[in-house]
């Protein structure tokens, strides 16, 4: 599944190709995605319209038009965005198509179909509050200043959940996913089945520097290249050279030798080194 890196390293690499550009048309392949796409609301509100922003909001990717319309973008497992020449060959899992007014298009492919497209329209005077409410139970952005170390503090105040599970709960802090938790725990020498409200403050001004550390690398790596990402351009990240961790289940630490172990964890595939991330108790040596 792209994570906040890969989805980021999309929104960049798209960024150019799209800012300033009217759309022409759209097309739909008719399959539902995980909600049925509004194709024809797409259809009607977006001819003509000119592309004036494009950001990321955790694993969201959102379109702003001149005339006021939003589309937002989830990539789902699978899912992938690109640019292609218009009349070029299109592939079997292109859901979705923005034709643009230079003879190009932006294309949303999606193999698996658990990739979701919504579309708040220029003429609804409650837009921009619906917007507010999609996200509202979402938590602050890693790089915020609303994610600080006070935060998590008080956030993980008698909670008994594993600090893995944690720090991915969308509603916690937003865009975390299962690759980026296991490193940044693994570089902050934390146990991933820690329960969250043990960590000290020192723990979480660590834990805080190196997933912000992580997330970072891994953007100017183009993200991980894990199953099916892409990145706009078609080249695939290199950020998996880097993993000390994941997926690494049977080798040996880089840090101290150890063997790296693997466990279940909220039902995510966790790996950690038992020596240099402690017990499940508290961080060794720390307390």
């Amino acid at each position: 599944m792209p994570e906040l890196p890969e989805v980021e390293v999309i929104c960049r690499g798209l960024l150019p190709h799209l800012l300033n550009r009217s759309i022409v048309s759209v097309h739909c392949s008719g399959k539902q995605l995980r909600a049925p796409v509004p194709c024809q609301s797409m259809q009607t509100m977006l001819q003509g319209a000119e592309i004036t922003k494009l950001s990321r909001r955790a694993k969201y990717l959102i379109l702003r038009t001149k005339n006021g319309g939003t589309v937002i973008i989830h990539l789902g497992m699978t899912g992938n965005m690109g640019i292609f020449k218009d009349g070029s060959p299109t592939k079997k899992h292109d859901h979705v198509r923005w034709r643009l007014d230079n003879n190009t298009e932006l294309r949303f492919n999606d193999t698996r179909r658990f990739g979701a497209i919504h579309y708040f329209p220029a003429n609804n005077k409650n837009t921009t509050q619906e917007i507010r409410l999609f996200f509202a139970k979402t938590g602050p952005e890693p790089f915020s200043r609303s994610c600080s170390v006070r935060y998590f503090v008080n956030k993980a105040t008698r909670r008994t959940i594993a600090i893995k599970q944690f720090i991915m709960d969308s509603h916690v802090v937003a865009g975390i996913g299962n690759i980026y938790a296991n490193e940044a725990l693994f570089h902050s020498g934390i146990h991933p089945e820690r329960p969250a409200s043990s960590l000290s403050e020192k723990e979480w001004r660590r834990l805080l520097t190196n997933i912000r550390k992580t997330l970072t690398h891994a953007i100017e790596c183009g993200g991980s290249t894990i199953s099916d990402f892409l990145g706009a351009s078609g080249d695939g990240g290199y950020f998996q050279m880097n993993f000390r961790v994941y997926g690494k289940d049977g080798e040996e630490c880089v840090q101290c030798g150890a063997f790296i172990l693997k466990s279940t964890i909220g039902g995510r595939a966790s790996f950690f080194c038992p020596v240099c991330q402690g017990t499940k108790k508290e961080e060794k040596g720390d307390k």
